[in-house]
């Protein structure tokens, strides 16, 4: 779950998209100050001074009381008392609210809405540039009306609505009105904007909404997504073998939090990371240092990333921006890159596979035969790529049971030369993982599938494959890297039934 905060208004708090009651005004007060001090202990004494102006010596247990309750109602704050003193890390948000603070009382929070003002006013202005509407930037510059900013926003937004003279008017009467109030000359936003529309060069701000589409039978991940959702902001990397869902589930992560990322979102699959996120906010045939120039358009903004499919970690080093999130896929885990929270999938529990299934072919089929399906699961090491394929091709074979499906797979899978275009779909996550493998892997895995034996240890892999003893740990590691095995204790490794099936239709290996 995910935990965030806004002081802009009244102090709340929402754990995913539901908001959470945060109790009494002195309560919401010790809450307050512990977020204004984010990541700073702060000392029984000070809190007291920050809450109250004149505290009674019964303050002491009314803090302790606030503290308990606090933790209560938010334990994944992670409240702990620390060498007589408190301190919380928490995600706090801008959500265009209200006076700072509102509603706490004390010289010290007096003080800090002044220093909230003008983050306050920014905070506003820059939902209003998302917004783009004439009449909300026409009540802010009435009440803030020598604040250049907000004009430019009205200028753009009246021209972009074919209003180009009342456009042109406003910037006259903003000037009239700088010159009288303050003895100035617009500034470089407002003659820029002006320019702009002159010229006929202004164009919509962009907005990039690049999500693929959430899958209406996306089925199970419930942990994930839950692990997902606690690191975001931060990056979250998503690995897991071909063919596991890592895009689908990082499209559905997307798609549960896109509204906390009102300046877009992004999807990017490729080597040229930084440029294609460049590309996509408008910036047409950058050059230079790529991943520094992102890091200029994106601050101050907030964008969700999310990068599939990424082979080295030097395309994406470098890319996190504060406020933006980045939630990357990748067949290999990138121990080099830091900061980054890793979910670890494979293929689906034995209900969630169940479930998809049923999903993919309807209940009446699949309940009919549920022997059937749970054989045709398991030799698809229940991952949710080749059941789609497998549900669609019974899909498209209405009298067909399960059972003559299997008999089918069974045929085409005795012979890899000309696989059949259904089975080559089910196959393809290990086709393309098999491109990716070295000479030692590949053989490894045929050894592994001519035996058909589920767990394997690192001298049973040396003798069967004839490779050296030494040798043979760094190979197996490299399998387990990209999932194609996976490690169970030192030196024993599990071998996936989708893996030995695909492997078996290789060329046979003789047995050392």
């Amino acid at each position: 779950m995910s935990l965030r905060f806004s002081l802009m208004g009244p102090v709340r708090a929402w754990r995913d998209e539901e908001e959470i009651e945060l109790g009494p005004r002195q309560q919401r007060s010790v809450l307050a100050a512990l977020l204004l001090n984010n990541g700073v202990r702060l000392s029984n004494d000070q809190l007291i001074g920050m809450v109250w102006d004149d505290p009674t010596p019964s303050a002491v247990m009314a803090l302790r009381t606030y503290v308990y309750k606090i933790r209560k109602a938010l334990p994944e704050l992670d409240l702990k008392s620390k060498d007589g003193g408190y301190t919380v890390r928490a995600e706090i948000v801008d959500d265009c609210g209200g006076e700072p603070l509102e509603g706490l009382r004390s010289a010290y929070f007096d003080a800090q809405r002044v220093r909230l003002g003008d983050h306050r006013l920014k905070a506003r202005e820059d939902c209003l540039e998302r917004e783009f509407d004439v009449l909300e930037l026409q009540a802010h510059v009435a009440a803030f009306p020598l604040r250049e900013r907000p004009r430019a926003l009205l200028m753009r937004a009246l021209y972009l609505e074919g209003r180009q003279g009342e456009a042109l008017d406003h910037f006259h009467r903003a000037r009239a009105l700088l010159r009288a109030e303050l003895g100035l000359e617009p500034g470089p936003e407002l003659r820029r904007v002006h320019a702009q529309i002159l010229s006929g060069d202004l164009t919509p701000p962009h907005r990039p909404e690049q999500l693929p589409p959430d899958l209406i039978d996306f089925t199970g991940r419930t942990e994930e997504i839950a692990q997902a959702l606690r690191t975001l902001p931060g990056t979250v990397g998503i690995t897991g073998m071909r063919g596991s869902g890592k895009t689908v589930l990082a499209t559905r992560i997307g798609h549960l939090v896109r509204g906390r990322f009102p300046d877009g979102q992004i999807f990017v699959r490729g080597r040229d990371v930084a440029g294609e996120l460049l590309r996509a906010i408008g910036v047409e045939n950058p050059v230079g240092d790529k991943a520094t120039l992102w890091r200029e358009k994106a601050r101050g903004k907030r964008f969700l990333v999310v990068v599939d499919d990424v082979r080295d970690a030097a395309s994406v080093r470098d890319l996190a921006t504060p406020g933006s999130a980045m939630i990357l896929t990748s067949v290999r885990r990138l121990h080099e890159l830091p900061g980054v929270s890793w979910v670890q999938i494979a293929g689906l529990t034995e209900r969630e596979a169940r479930e998809f299934f049923r999903r993919t072919i309807g209940t009446v089929r699949a309940d009919a035969e549920p022997e059937q399906v749970e054989v045709l699961l398991e030799h698809l090491s229940r991952l949710p790529a080749p059941i789609r394929v497998a549900g669609g091709k019974l899909g498209s074979r209405p009298d067909w049971t399960i059972e003559m499906f299997l008999l089918q797979m069974r045929r085409e899978g005795k012979s890899a030369d000309a696989l059949p275009s259904d089975c080559a779909a089910m196959l393809a996550p290990m086709i393309a993982a098999d491109q990716d493998l070295t000479d030692p892997e590949r053989h490894l895995l045929r050894c592994f599938a001519r035996r058909d034996t589920e767990v394997i240890d690192s001298h049973e892999a040396a003798r069967m494959s004839g490779s050296d003893p030494g040798e043979i740990e760094g190979v197996l590691e490299s399998l387990a890297g990209v999932h194609l095995i996976e490690p169970l204790v030192l030196g024993r490794y599990r071998v996936p039934q989708f893996v030995r099936v695909f492997f078996g239709l290789r060329t046979p290996v003789p047995v050392s």
